[in-house]
């Protein structure tokens, strides 16, 4: 185009009526941006710590809590489980708590003990929650002194897996439901021709099946309001010799976690015919077990003591959700609560994680209630004890592998075994007692 030839119009410069109006339009959206930006700073903000891959799973839940909560947000933060305990102590410790939290059941007297969470039974009186709603032994976890401190989100237990072939190969009819239909079972898979086999794995270096029998013959580990030690017991006696003989016939082989070499190849071979375990090896199993093997095993709820209190009990296990004790925003943490431990949201979260629900109206959703290998945990969950409620069980729970782990390899009898256990977890009650018998006025011990 010449130079001549330019247009008359002037687009690149506007009228003055348009820059009015441009103004006018920036105007508007820098007020309809300011009130979003006061309607914003006008919600509530809550931080909910959320453990693993749960942290990163329940932010699919939030919108529709937001949704029917339009004052409140909901800022999740996934941590590690291997950081989680420590993380908190240090948000205590430094003031800087969230306002709600998800925690390992096992966890919550230590954090009660510090003074760190907040006393739910008020609110729970006047809430849709209801403890009758959940099962018993893992509703119990929650309670210090018959306060509940949290509300069950979801739940793990430990129950038999095993070969249905082989023990059927056996002559083994049913799954055990006595110690000694347990044990004449494990005799005859045991005496199955073949190489170098065994009926059941028992990892020397866990802490749950000697503390799962123990429940199973009445013992309570501890005493004196978890004062003492009480190893040295009749009842947890006769589990701590069971539990041990199981390797002393070579039913069970004498190996830890580290020196198995693939749990699920070794137990489609039938290098063992049985493991006890929780919820999280259903989907290994489906996944990771050869297709021509799928048929091959089930699962069944614990053996007891004798048949007549078939089941056995189990572990109460899994984590809840808790509210601190310095949030502001108490009501709102405690809805959001409320609406992760419905059964509807329980039955989501399911098929979202594969992890039990806490809430047993969720178990009816066709997803659970089709299962069978999943009615094996349902009926255990009506079987489960918590652990004592003391700060120091997980170190108390670590040395009692270790006592039978040492009898196991022939490096102490049972009794000198026992006189450790019962000395080394009275050493770390020590402190316990100390400010048990301060509280209550007492002088020693």
């Amino acid at each position: 185009m010449a130079a001549g030839d330019r247009p008359t119009h002037r687009l690149a410069t506007p009228s003055i009526g348009c820059r009015w109006g441009a103004l006018a339009a920036g105007a508007l959206a820098g007020a309809l941006l300011a009130a979003c930006g006061d309607e914003a700073a006008r919600k509530t903000k809550l931080q909910f710590w959320a453990l693993g891959r749960e942290g990163e799973v329940v932010q699919k839940l939030i919108p529709a809590f937001e949704a029917a909560n339009p004052g409140v947000h909901v800022e999740v933060q996934q941590i590690p489980w291997t950081a989680a305990h420590e993380k908190l102590l240090t948000a205590f410790a430094g003031r800087s708590t969230p306002d709600l939290a998800q925690l390992g059941n096992t966890w919550i007297p230590e954090l009660v003990a510090l003074g760190a969470l907040e006393p739910l039974g008020g609110r729970l009186a006047k809430s849709r929650v209801n403890p009758r709603d959940f099962f018993p032994g893992i509703w119990a976890t929650n309670e210090i002194d018959g306060e509940p401190y949290g509300v069950p989100w979801y739940v793990d237990t430990r129950v038999l897996f095993y070969r249905s072939d082989l023990l059927a190969r056996a002559g083994v009819k049913r799954p055990p439901r006595s110690w000694e239909e347990w044990r004449n079972g494990m005799r005859s898979v045991k005496a199955l021709p073949g190489g170098e086999h065994y009926a059941i794995l028992l990892p020397t270096d866990e802490w749950a099946q000697p503390v799962v029998l123990a429940l199973q013959a009445g013992a309570d580990l501890l005493r004196d309001g978890g004062r003492h030690a009480d190893f040295k017991e009749a009842r947890f006696r006769t589990a701590f010799e069971f539990y041990v003989s199981l390797f002393a016939e070579r039913l069970a082989p004498p190996l830890g976690n580290a020196q198995v070499a693939n749990l699920y190849q070794q137990f489609a071979d039938g290098y063992f015919a049985m493991v006890i375990t929780g919820p999280w090896n259903l989907g290994e199993f489906r996944r990771r077990l050869p297709a021509d093997r799928q048929g091959d095993w089930a699962v069944a709820p614990l053996p007891a003591v004798t048949e007549t209190d078939y089941p056995g009990v189990s572990l109460a296990g899994g984590s809840s959700l808790v509210v601190f004790g310095a949030s502001p925003h108490k009501d709102a943490a405690f809805r959001l609560v409320e609406f992760l431990t419905d059964a509807r949201q329980q039955a989501r979260f399911y098929t979202l994680t594969g992890d039990l629900p806490a809430r047993a109206a969720a178990w009816d959703d066709p997803a659970l209630a089709g299962d069978p290998k999943l009615q094996a945990f349902r009926t255990q969950l009506e079987h489960v004890r918590p652990m004592p409620k003391v700060p120091e069980w997980e170190r108390i729970a670590t040395a009692i592998a270790e006592a039978a782990e040492r009898v196991i390899l022939g490096n102490q009898t049972e009794d000198r075994s026992l006189d450790q256990l019962q000395i080394e977890v009275d050493r770390m009650l020590d402190k316990r007692r100390f400010l048990l018998d301060r509280k209550s006025g007492g002088g020693g011990r």
